[in-house]
């Protein structure tokens, strides 16, 4: 480390993390440590296909992190701002000069009865290695219930069918609750032709879970011997155990230019960022350009330059459904939904090759800094389009 080096520290090495630690990179003086409980990143959009085994959902670090960048594989237990160190879980304290913090997401808790003694979430690797496990021990036939009706739920549900498995989808009021009229009833088709039972409408809430059952808010009792929880995800609870403003959910509270509003020294990207208290989706889609412009607001700082608020766009949503179909739903730069769409064969195509691009991306950040791309535009607070400078 050099004398006039600057520190940064990121914590979190998932997408949002790593592009902004490869960003980074366009500065030469400035010393690069990413910390991660993982040695391996892992691809959180193919997490449905570990549990099937039709992919691993694993990328080693050594292909998308660039020259420089030292990997701490270490678990964060608080922030201390005063002292501009970052605490550890089993490493010394790292101290740092500014902090990027893209923790992420995972799974939310649940206060329903039984969800945490015997549902199987999936927002996480270990998670999903487990809910693999239980379902190598399951007689194919045996009844399985996925319960969330969001990207997560839909592909994991259609990933599981496809392999023969006996599959109910509980979605709560409506199937695709992103998705447009037309782009619901194509899903909806595609999944009852894999043999899926879709429960959706008034009462379909869960309202208890057992080693056998799930309980709906109406009376229904539908047998289950895995149940696969992915109704909602939650963030880990670092920035308020470090004294940091947040949001209700945890996420961090910035202004627009993702600079915390209790420290300029610490600004959020990804998942776990509240840029005006109004958060952009949790998905990779927001958190690679987050990650960038995280980036972007401390080498503006190191710089001596007034920080630039961010500026990104929606393009919509992919879903996978199973390994032969899938839908793309097109969206308003604000996030709503077109009527338009793309299904079938077509569809799974362009959604494997947006799970290749964004790895491919993190490898040519990583070679080239400053190569990241991402669509602009849509970002708007308080009904008002927030201006770049």
């Amino acid at each position: 480390m050099s004398e006039h080096s600057t520190r940064v520290v990121v914590i979190g090495g998932g997408y949002a993390g790593v592009i902004a630690a490869n960003h980074l990179r366009l500065r030469p003086d400035v010393d690069i440590t990413l910390v991660n409980p993982r040695p391996d990143f892992v691809e959180r959009i193919r997490l449905h296909q570990r549990v099937t085994g039709s992919d691993d959902a694993l990328v080693s670090y050594a292909e998308i992190l660039g020259p420089g960048i030292e990997l701490v594989v270490d678990a964060a237990t608080r922030i201390d701002p005063a002292d501009r160190r970052v605490l550890l879980f089993d490493g010394a304290p790292l101290h740092y000069d500014y902090l990027i913090y893209a923790v992420g997401s995972g799974s939310a808790q649940s206060a329903i009865p039984g969800v945490d003694e015997f549902a199987y979430p999936i927002a996480e690797l270990e998670q999903a290695q487990r809910l693999g496990a239980a379902l190598d021990d399951l007689h194919h036939g045996a009844p399985v219930c996925v319960v969330g009706a969001g990207p997560t739920g839909i592909e994991t549900a259609a990933e599981l069918a496809e392999q023969g498995r006996n599959v109910t989808l509980v979605c709560g009021s409506v199937l695709g609750p992103y998705l447009s009229t037309g782009g619901r009833r194509s899903v909806a088709r595609r999944l009852r032709r894999l043999g899926i039972e879709i429960v959706d409408g008034p009462g379909a809430t869960v309202t208890a879970v057992a080693a056998d059952a799930v309980t709906l808010q109406d009376g229904r009792r539908l047998p289950s011997f895995v149940t696969i929880w992915t109704a909602g995800f939650g963030v880990p609870d670092l920035a308020a155990r470090s004294g940091l403003r947040t949001d209700a959910v945890g996420r961090l509270l910035t202004d627009e230019t993702l600079t915390s509003v209790d420290d300029e020294r610490i600004v959020a990207a990804g998942d776990a960022a509240a840029p005006s208290g109004e958060p952009l989706r949790m998905s990779c889609q927001a958190a690679i350009p987050l990650g960038a412009q995280a980036a972007n607001t401390v080498l503006a700082r190191i710089a001596g330059d007034r920080p630039s608020p961010i500026d990104q766009a929606f393009t919509g949503q992919c879903i996978s459904l199973g390994r032969g179909a899938g839908i793309i739903q097109l969206a308003h730069k604000n996030d709503t939904a077109m009527p338009l769409y793309i299904s079938g064969r077509a569809a799974a195509q362009l959604k494997e090759a947006v799970c290749k691009g964004t790895v491919a991306g993190m490898r040519r950040e990583a070679r080239r800094p400053g190569s990241a791309f991402w669509f602009k535009g849509g970002r708007r607070v308080a009904g008002e389009a927030v201006r770049t400078s």
